[in-house]
């Protein structure tokens, strides 16, 4: 397991005790997530097969806590080695996504096998979205203290970059990530940092539920 490198002079805005209540609920939610959704595991496992040959998981290479290296897991979205036919993030209107990727990536169930990652206690509910190790190595010093942090399935930055796709079109589509969305999303998970609480955290989650019935709402009025 490699691992990036960290300053030496970074605190924790959380306590001992902090992390250990936010562990035991992150354990709690998981555990009783994976039992409901199991059956969904089943069907959408299927539906992946059907629409293309491969993989049901997609494990991703991605930078977690203090630097160190882990897979992500999520389930399949694009044609089986869509690593090697273009980049490791999405772009907008991007050829590798399957049928049922694009409607398992609308609805974010994409990201429920990450569940596992929290249980194996790689993520937690809430915390930074775990970056590709090709990007991390462009973080700045600062930038770098999220790492202090457990990556997580939801956060402040992902909620309000929940339309990042479409953010990144054209053929400099990596520079604006680089140069704009990725610098943004981190300047506001550095800031959440610093007035973390499990009752931030509760709120975080209310906010991805809510930003994602307001997603559902919006494309059925659309269809309809």
């Amino acid at each position: 397991m490699s691992k990036t490198s960290l300053p030496r002079s970074l605190t924790s805005s959380t306590s001992t005790a902090a992390d250990t209540t936010r562990r035991a609920f992150d354990l709690l939610v998981a555990l009783l997530g994976l039992a409901l959704v199991s059956p969904l595991f089943l069907i959408v496992a299927g539906l992946i097969k059907l629409c293309d040959p491969g993989p049901i998981l997609y494990r991703a290479q991605r930078v977690g806590k203090d630097g160190k290296s882990f897979r992500v897991y999520k389930f399949r979205t694009m044609v089986a080695d869509a690593d090697r036919l273009g980049p490791g993030i999405t772009v907008a209107g991007d050829h590798r996504i399957t049928p049922i990727g694009r409607w398992l990536r609308r609805t974010k169930l994409d990201e429920v096998p990450q569940l596992l990652n929290v249980v194996s206690g790689e993520m937690s509910l809430v915390g930074p979205r775990p970056e590709d190790p090709r990007y991390v190595q462009h973080y700045t010093a600062l930038q770098r203290q999220v790492l202090r942090m457990k990556p997580g399935i939801t956060s402040p930055a992902s909620v309000s970059y929940r339309h990042e796709e479409h953010l990144l079109q054209g053929e400099d589509w990596e520079r604006t990530y680089l140069e704009q969305v990725l610098p943004a999303k981190l300047a506001i998970e550095l800031e959440y940092m610093q007035r973390r609480t499990l009752w931030s955290d509760l709120t975080v989650l209310v906010r991805t539920a809510l930003a994602l019935c307001r997603r559902h709402s919006a494309a059925r009025v659309h269809c309809g």
